[in-house]
């Protein structure tokens, strides 16, 4: 009986950590819409241009197995990030550049078949706005200067190296610093080598953008950033927060801020923008230097007045559904902007459900051995009782 009584608690006890481990794992795991197999990823910079055009445009076509993500990079007017997914191995993408040039109707860039498209979205870096946090609030409702119209920066050449693209401005009135923009795309998954090291797959891309020198308008200054995200039938609608109980690869950032597109307001993500709320203050920060951020909620915007400010979303979409938000930079008692005059903060975009981080191996086998020691100690435990119990039950003689 005690024997009976051992071996079912030693069996409780392995599959309480075997349950444990097992649910931290699939906790963590997501299946994806699009398939998640590497990519060959081909650029090209200005496709098709008889002479460079007034802003860049590049091009990026990733090649699954069964399917094209085409990334579109542009620099006329605000900085835009246009994301086309189609069904085929085959489809292209044309550009008029005549008609991409005058910016005055769409139809300027086109991919084909227009029946392969299964999804597309887009976004606009709009502007940038500053605001004199006097009282140390972190409130931006109130002493906002005018605003800083990226359509209106003076834009440099698109630097390319490898898969990667740099893009820096500054406004028409001063030189000094620069705003820039880093699109990097992936052929595989990976993470990024700077904090906050966001996980991405082959079927996303990573925009790093950061302020660097440019003169604040008061010495207690702090930023935001307005996105303007833009699609078809299915814009970007909503922002959800998830969180995690791990922090292994952004140290002391527990959550994950993801603006996703959904159809008919179905479970199932078509497309989205992730980032962990979080900036940083130096170029190689340390953890100090990390700046929370804020989001707002996405609210319905002009698809037209979009369309004025982007030369890619004119040229490419007829009627643009948009939608838009602010990133604010710095809570309360932060350092302001005006102590490192540096500001850098990163985002995925990407088609299909957001990549989902995992714990490590280290970190499973970290928890497995903290919920696995108590577990065998209760089983050593167990075995004691019973083994002593069964001692005492056979040293008993009965009184005749």
């Amino acid at each position: 009986m005690a024997a009976v009584e051992t071996e079912r608690i030693g069996r409780v006890c392995a599959a309480i950590c075997l349950l444990s481990v097992c649910s931290l794992c699939r906790g963590h795991t997501q299946d994806r819409q699009v398939s998640t197999r590497d990519r060959q990823v081909l650029i090209e910079l200005n496709p098709g241009s008889p002479s460079p055009p007034p802003g860049d445009l590049l091009h990026a076509r990733a090649v699954g197995d069964n399917d094209t993500l085409h990334f579109l990079f542009c620099s006329q007017g605000a900085p835009t990030l246009l994301l086309v997914h189609t069904n085929t191995s085959f489809s292209t993408v044309k550009v008029n550049w005549t008609q991409f040039n005058n910016r005055t109707h769409s139809g300027g860039l086109t991919v084909e078949p227009e029946s392969s498209i299964l999804y597309s979205t887009a976004v606009v870096f709009n502007r940038l706005l500053e605001y004199d946090d006097v009282n140390d609030t972190a409130d931006p409702t109130s002493d906002l200067f005018p605003p800083y119209d990226l359509q209106d920066f003076r834009w440099s050449r698109l630097n390319l190296s490898g898969l990667t693209a740099l893009l820096c401005g500054n406004t028409a009135a001063s030189s000094n610093g620069s705003l820039c923009l880093q699109l990097s795309l992936f052929e595989t998954e990976g993470r990024g080598q700077h904090w906050p090291r966001l996980l991405h797959t082959a079927n996303s891309s990573q925009l790093r953008v950061w302020l660097d020198g440019v003169l604040p308008r008061a010495t207690r200054s702090r930023f935001l950033l307005e996105l303007q995200s833009v699609g078809g039938a299915s814009p970007l609608s909503r922002v959800e927060v998830h969180r995690s109980i791990d922090d292994e690869f952004t140290p002391s950032i527990f959550k994950v801020s993801q603006w996703t597109s959904a159809l008919n307001n179905s479970s199932d993500v078509l497309g989205f923008v992730q980032w962990k709320p979080v900036a940083y203050r130096q170029a190689d920060p340390a953890l100090e230097d990390a700046a929370p951020c804020r989001h707002s909620e996405p609210r319905p915007q002009s698809g037209e007045a979009v369309a004025a400010v982007s030369g890619l979303i004119r040229a490419f979409y007829k009627e643009p559904e948009a939608t838009g938000l602010n990133v604010s930079f710095g809570l309360a008692g932060d350092p302001f902007y005006n102590s490192t005059k540096f500001l850098s903060w990163t985002l995925l975009v990407g088609v299909g459900s957001p990549p989902v981080d995992s714990f490590s191996p280290l970190v499973i086998g970290m928890m497995a051995v903290g919920l696995g020691t108590p577990m065998i100690l209760l089983l050593l435990g167990g075995i004691c009782v019973c083994t002593r119990k069964r001692a005492v039950a056979t040293a008993y003689e009965p009184i005749n």
